[in-house]
């Protein structure tokens, strides 16, 4: 495969680089086959992902909201890492002060063995005890209707940050600090249109971080970044090693 311009840039920032911050979204799980969930690839049975990754969705009908997430979790249980993720994790070891935030919930950094990482809008395979608040990693597919709380038999909810709810704060600030301090930002299949993902280029390019987009569509606001390269993550984060 013939190497997309910019590939030769990218590499050498990261080869003077002791600080790296990647931002990850839906388009590198994309190349291991997972869906968005959201728009067209979404839709089940007739219902969006809007309209069922909500708190008042669950508080109306938690099991239609679990039956959602059960066949969710089905379909991403036969998913496994691509050669993005596991790049990752090369770049992880050799980076002397690494970060890695994703946007994505299906688990495949962490499942590659991604370490030092931030995932804000949670994690599909944990669930949360609406009374005691305890997170636990559950893998149960298909999983039990209605899940209970081993510790108090409180209903379950997926550990995800649903719509209109806030970003866990720890993860907030430990995100922001891995951005505002990195010599290199690099954000990959994703448009990062969502704040606070929005925010990122601008905050690391204020701090005098080179920052290189790696998506198939560029990104809306194209200034805020210093390179931008359209191909398919699996194909390209492998050759900036």
């Amino acid at each position: 495969m013939q190497l997309p311009a910019g590939i030769p840039k990218i590499r050498a920032r990261l080869a003077g680089a002791r600080a790296v911050t990647v931002l990850t979204g839906a388009g590198i799980s994309a190349d291991s086959g997972v869906p968005t969930f959201r728009g067209a690839e979404g839709l089940w049975r007739d219902h969006r992902a809007e309209e069922l990754a909500t708190p008042e969705a669950f508080a109306r009908n938690p099991r239609l909201v679990w039956e959602w997430y059960n066949w969710r979790r089905e379909l991403i249980a036969t998913k496994i890492p691509n050669a993005a993720h596991h790049a990752l994790v090369e770049l992880e070891q050799r980076i002397e002060r690494f970060w890695l935030i994703t946007q994505n919930v299906d688990g495949l950094h962490p499942a590659a063995g991604s370490r030092k990482l931030s995932e804000i809008h949670g994690n599909i395979w944990k669930v949360r005890c609406t009374q005691c608040r305890q997170v636990q990693e559950n893998r149960a597919v298909p999983i039990p209707m209605l899940p209970l709380c081993p510790a108090c038999d409180g209903l379950l909810r997926p550990h995800i940050v649903w719509f209109g709810e806030s970003l866990d704060p720890d993860d907030l600030d430990r995100s922001m600090a891995a951005v505002s301090s990195c010599e290199v930002l690099l954000i990959i299949g994703t448009s990062g249109v969502v704040y606070p993902a929005a925010s990122f280029a601008a905050l690391a390019r204020q701090a005098g971080a080179f920052v290189a987009e790696i998506n198939l569509d560029p990104a809306p606001n194209p200034q805020i970044v210093d390179l931008t390269i359209g191909g398919r993550a699996a194909e390209v984060v492998p050759a900036l090693l």
